[in-house]
């Protein structure tokens, strides 16, 4: 939302911003009192400009009666931390090799720190946000991925604390949302011996999209939305075209857990997935409240 001081807003006319409200309204009513799941990352976590511009999108959506829940990642952050204590991250398909070291950072970094600055921002924009990990309310079970190799299933790779979600108890999430608050989720898992779970921020997002029965999921990422081998945005994909691209290879890397999660998430009732750019200023808004399509959207069939 552009600030009513700034040199952008002054530029339009009264009648104007007034005509561009108006056309708010119809997507306004739609979403009132719904549910939606906002996978944050990227340059949009990086960028100050894109983090105040991402705060204000979350706080006017909750005013106007829709229900943001942001789940982060902190892959960068993380990396940062690491890089700093001697230590070099290591990734196998997609997936962070966790030790027990990398585990006390990840929590440090995801639970604390990143979390924590997610929700100064959102409360510096006038809303009022909560910071939670898998732990809180018993939210996020999860026992240790068993993660197979791609090319030849018979072998299996140990990437330490990595999760696996069991379960999601959505309740403390409900309950914060019903007393106007913004829930902050970090992707931390426990298990049944009160282990600490890394797990991937894609996954969650997706699971408790599902779980919430959410109108929408939205990732943003670091690109304009899934492309094509020539590069070219592919805007709307089904299950069975998803398919075809992890076979011959379109999809890959660390976009494998995110496309699978979106799907399954499509699959599970979600009523759409979409990947967007979080590189553009108020993104969240341009999606949600605008006929403008950006990114690619995902349908289960």
């Amino acid at each position: 939302m552009t600030d009513a001081s700034s040199p952008a807003a002054a530029t339009i006319a009264p009648f104007d911003q007034a005509q561009i409200l108006a056309r708010a309204l119809p997507y306004i009513r739609k979403f009132h009192g719904k549910t939606m799941v906002i996978k944050y990352g990227g340059n949009a976590m990086t960028d100050p400009a894109l983090q105040k511009a991402f705060a204000e999108d979350v706080v006017l959506l909750k005013l106007v009666g829709i229900n943001p829940v942001v789940v982060h990642g902190g892959g960068p952050q993380i990396e940062g931390l690491l890089k700093r204590l001697g230590k070099k991250g290591e990734f196998i398909q997609g997936m962070r090799v966790t030790d027990p070291e990398t585990m006390e950072v990840v929590e440090w970094v995801l639970g604390g720190e990143v979390q924590q600055d997610i929700v100064g921002l959102i409360n510096q924009a006038g809303g009022k946000a909560v910071g939670l990990t898998g732990r809180d309310g018993a939210m996020i079970r999860a026992q240790k991925l068993k993660m197979l190799d791609n090319t030849d299933p018979t072998k299996e790779h140990d990437v330490g604390q990595v999760g696996d979600i069991v379960s999601v108890d959505p309740g403390v999430v409900k309950a914060l949302q019903d007393d106007a608050f913004i829930p902050v989720v970090s992707p931390i898992g426990f298990g049944e011996n009160n282990e600490s779970y890394n797990i991937n921020a894609d996954v969650v997002a997706a699971k408790l999209a599902t779980v919430l029965q959410a109108e929408k999921l939205m990732m943003l990422t670091n690109i304009s939305g899934v492309l094509d081998k020539q590069g070219a945005l592919m805007t709307d994909l089904t299950a069975q075209r998803i398919d075809e691209l992890f076979a011959d290879g379109t999809i890959s890397g660390g976009m494998l857990p995110k496309i699978a999660g979106a799907l399954d998430a499509a699959k599970s009732g979600v009523n759409s997935v979409h990947i967007i750019d979080g590189r553009v200023p108020h993104v969240l808004l341009l999606e949600i409240l605008t006929d403008q399509a950006f990114g690619t959207m995902i349908r289960s069939h």
